[in-house]
């Protein structure tokens, strides 16, 4: 009863932190709602909401203005999900396009769920997703900051595939996918931002507990192997990982086993 009245009191005006190489700025709900151009926009199928939503929003290009195409950004959400994303998406204008949705205070968005807070303050919706592919790793809510940082590579050696391999092995194919679809919410060997899921090779890799094809299984839809109503991890459907490429998702999984950290 108390969690139903929580949820329908009005959200305060919210601060948003861009960090980028030319400075920091600090946009709050009100600029960003009255920004020039900011406009209303429709989303047919909305990934966290599961149906058509319509919100005011800002493109993500104009907020990330003097960032290149070759960047590598990252936002955090207060719930601590990182999603690791490359600029160039973000900065496009056609085709997949990136938008900054901005809850009003005057007019919250839903609740995401039974007894569950709305998406907002600030959402990171697409138009037109599937001309890039873009993953619902893509779309943080709850976001509170966006900066500029070096790549995962860069950042986290400890999660890189034994260098040896060939630029177009399985492994470092996999390895590409785990950042783009599974590093927000997880660590490996002890790297990474994301305070949400456990981390995948310490002190044991998934590949060394889940039999057969049973881990394939569990990363199509954890609820088909372990029903849990409080579960956080959405299914992977074939539009988002195809099967060869969830096969190299495992495949990097496998490999890192081999190449744990000491703990």
């Amino acid at each position: 009863m108390l969690a139903g009245l929580l949820l329908a009191i009005p959200v305060h005006a919210a601060q948003l932190t861009v960090d980028l190489a030319n400075g920091s700025r600090t946009w709050d709900t009100g600029q960003l709602l009255k920004h020039p151009q900011a406009k209303d926009i429709d989303i047919p199928d909305d990934v966290s909401y599961k149906r058509a939503m319509h919100y005011r929003a800002v493109p993500a290009a104009v907020l990330l203005e003097g960032v290149s195409g070759d960047a590598h950004l990252q936002a955090v959400a207060t719930d601590g999900f990182a999603a690791e994303m490359p600029a160039a998406p973000l900065l496009q204008t056609t085709g997949s396009q990136a938008w900054l949705a901005i809850e009003d205070p005057e007019h919250p968005w839903p609740g995401l769920g039974k007894d569950k807070p709305s998406a907002g303050p600030f959402y990171l919706v697409w138009t037109h997703p599937a001309a890039s592919r873009i993953s619902p790793e893509q779309w943080p809510y709850a976001v509170g900051k966006i900066r500029l940082l070096a790549s995962v590579a860069e950042r986290f050696p400890a999660m890189l595939p034994d260098p040896k391999l060939a630029a177009d092995d399985s492994v470092n194919k996999g390895f590409a996918l785990f950042q783009k679809n599974c590093f927000a919410c997880h660590r490996l060997n002890g790297a990474g931002d994301s305070q949400l899921g456990p981390d995948l090779n310490i002190p044991h890799n998934p590949t060394e507990y889940f039999a057969a094809d049973y881990l394939k299984l569990y990363i199509r839809n954890p609820q088909n192997l372990r029903q849990w109503p409080q579960a956080k991890m959405p299914a992977i459907t074939p539009e988002v990982l195809s099967d060869e490429e969830l096969g190299q998702v495992v495949s990097y999984l496998k490999h890192m086993a081999g190449r744990k950290v000491s703990q």
